[in-house]
Parts: structure tokens; sequence; C-alpha cells
């Protein structure tokens, strides 16, 4: 049965979908969080119902997603041995997680219907305050889902994407703090900063706990962040919806077939299109 975005959303305390006071008071208030730190986050954003929607819609294509166990660094690129042996770019660290990738999730179901709600959109790009606003056209990253289970984690690292919009749908018994280093790199690499972050001496690091429900904005191409250790048996499921610069952008093969286990013909027609100059 298709799902209703106000049966999902809770529009009557957050009204996204419609211009007043009420909208206005909530982008005031994300946009100052933005500038502050480059993390937002609306609490209780999704309704009971959404929670419940998403989290069976989750459960129902969980075996679809594309686990992972290797080690990278923080931008998810090779070694290079020219560079000193402590320097950022040749810290590697182990990484397991899963992605449910963007194309097991039907059009009418929650999680797309949440999506494509009248002002969704419109409303995060009003919070992000930017011109130049485009859905990431990644057939197999726009909208997916994180997956997370028992001793899995997300080590330190930046997104490929500008702009990451992310959902709680579940949460592990234990572990799972969302960590980041507000705007580390806005302008420059900032290896040194990035090094101390690494090593656990940097005063920058905040601690954010998310709860199902919660809506998140988070500049995560500038801001380095991880997902601490999960455990118990419960998987923890994030919704992940991106946002670019320029329209027509996709993700790298490489790091394409690391998410994902597999890349489209689209990753490799628009390989190396990017609108800066980061080295990941």
């Amino acid at each position: 049965m298709p799902h209703a975005a106000r049966d999902l959303i809770d529009l009557e305390t957050h009204p996204i979908h419609q211009t007043g006071p009420g909208r206005d008071a909530l982008v005031a208030r994300i946009r100052a969080e933005l500038e502050r730190d480059g993390c937002a986050v609306v609490k209780g954003f999704l309704t009971q119902a959404g929670i419940a929607a998403l989290t069976a819609e989750a459960d129902a294509v969980a075996d679809r997603g594309h686990r992972s166990f290797n080690r990278t660094n923080a931008y998810f690129t090779k070694d290079d041995p020219s560079l000193p042996e402590d320097h950022p770019k040749r810290r590697f660290f182990d990484r397991s997680n899963a992605f449910i990738p963007a194309d097991n999730f039907a059009h009418h179901g929650p999680l797309r219907t949440i999506h494509d709600s009248a002002g969704f959109d419109s409303f995060i790009q009003d919070c992000l305050q930017e011109e130049k606003f485009h859905r990431y056209a990644d057939p197999l990253a726009d909208v997916i889902v994180n997956m997370a289970e028992e001793g899995a984690g997300f080590p330190w690292h930046f997104d490929t994407n500008n702009y990451t919009v992310t959902l709680a749908i579940q949460n592990a018994e234990e572990g799972g703090a969302f960590e980041y280093a507000p705007r580390i790199r806005e302008g420059d690499e900032n290896f040194d900063e990035v090094a101390r972050v690494l090593d656990g001496t940097s005063g920058r690091v905040k601690v954010l706990h998310l709860e199902p429900g919660d809506l998140q904005i988070f500049r995560g191409r500038y801001s380095l962040h991880r997902v601490a250790p999960l455990k118990g048996p419960r998987r923890r499921y994030v919704a992940i919806f991106s946002y670019v610069e320029e329209p027509g952008m996709v993700g790298a093969p490489e790091r394409t077939m690391q998410l994902y286990g597999r890349t489209l013909p689209i990753h490799h027609e628009r390989a190396g299109q990017r609108a800066d100059s980061y080295i990941d």
C-alpha cells in the first residue's frame, strides 16, 4: 500500500511543506547550527508510524546490502609510499559496514515517499543556503540505507558528496555514536589537524547520539567523521539522502565498488567529473 508523507513525517511539528513562521523558525535554527559546526539535527522528524515503516522496509531488503571488510584511510585512496608514514593519507583503519543501494527501494515505498514529499528538497536547500543544489544523480546512491551490525563501525572519513542528509531509523543496543570534527577542511586539506583527530589528540571532535526518527543535515565533505563500533544483535539503520553542487554527478568507480560491490556504466562514463579538487 502506498504511503502518504503526512503519515511518515511529523509535519505538524515540522511544517517543511508550507511557508509560515513555523518553517521559518526551523530553517533559521538549522542555519545557525550549520554555520557553527556544519551539523544540524531535527529531533523527532519522523512519526512513530514513519519509523516503523522505514524499519520494515529496511528489514525487507537487508539481505541485499553490500557488506565489506577492509582497511581504508579517510579519503578512500590507495597508499602513497612517497609520503611520511604518519601522514593522514597513509593511516589505514579497519572498516566493516554495509550499504543497501538505492535501486532496492521502491518508488512508492516509505523511503522514497519521504524523499519525494512536497517541500523536502527545498527545505534542505533553504537550510543549506545553496544556490547550486541538486540531487545526487547516482542510481545506486541517491537515497540508501546504511546497515551496521555488532562489531561494525565506520572509521574516520570524509564524504564524497558535499552535503548529506540522514534519517536515524533504528539503533543498535549499544555504540554507534556519531563523532565529527566540524569544518576541518574548508578551503584546504588541513592535514595537521586531521592527523590530530586520528591520533585522538584534537579538541575539535564532537559526539552526537541520534535517536530513531531524527533528521540530520551534515556537511560531510568538509568535516572528518566516524561511527563508533556497535554492540548487540539489533542492526543499526540510517537512511542517507545525498545532494551535490552540480547536476548529473555520480560516484567514482573505485569508491562505488568499495561501497556497493558493483558499478553501472554511468559511473565509468562520468568518472572524474567533480566540482572541487579535494584528493578524494
